[in-house]
């Protein structure tokens, strides 16, 4: 799996950061892809614009892909998100049993899928996704660069 495969759904998650902006919260996107790759769910951080601190991309776009599918298991789904997950949607990831969490940019200060933490692949769980790294990271990066330069 190369990044390739990944950039198509990475721009659409980066799109959904952009729409972001609107609503005064922090840049990043999220996209869940079904079995065979098409989208079944899209986020964005929700946290300003609905007062919600799990209002993160990655929490919304996994909620509606479990609404879609009427199940809570994502067996077989990839979560796309434009920053590497916090320690939170790093364990939704894990307990919603997706096979696959790709990111663009890695966070160093917040990350748990290989900066800070590691919770994804941590041996003691019993579910490890597939972790695809770094897609776009350079664009994803950009954008969040952008925001918090405007809002210092």
């Amino acid at each position: 799996m190369t990044d390739e495969r990944w950039a198509g759904p990475m721009r659409a998650a980066l799109d959904e950061a952009r729409a972001a902006l609107a609503t005064g919260d922090v840049p990043i996107g999220a996209l869940v892809l079904g079995p065979d790759g098409t989208p079944v769910a899209h986020g964005r951080n929700v946290r300003e614009a609905e007062s919600d601190p799990t209002g993160h991309a990655e929490v919304v776009a996994l909620r509606e892909a479990a609404r879609a599918r009427g199940e809570w298991r994502l067996d077989g789904h990839t979560l796309v998100v434009t920053l590497e997950p916090c320690t939170m949607c790093a364990g939704a990831a894990v307990l919603s049993r997706v096979e696959r969490v790709v990111f663009g940019a890695w966070d160093p200060k917040a990350g748990a899928v290989g900066s800070l933490w590691d919770v994804v692949r941590d041996r003691r769980l019993n579910h490890r996704p597939e972790v695809v790294a770094g897609v776009l990271a350079d664009e994803a990066a950009a954008l969040l660069e952008e925001f918090f330069a405007q809002h210092r």
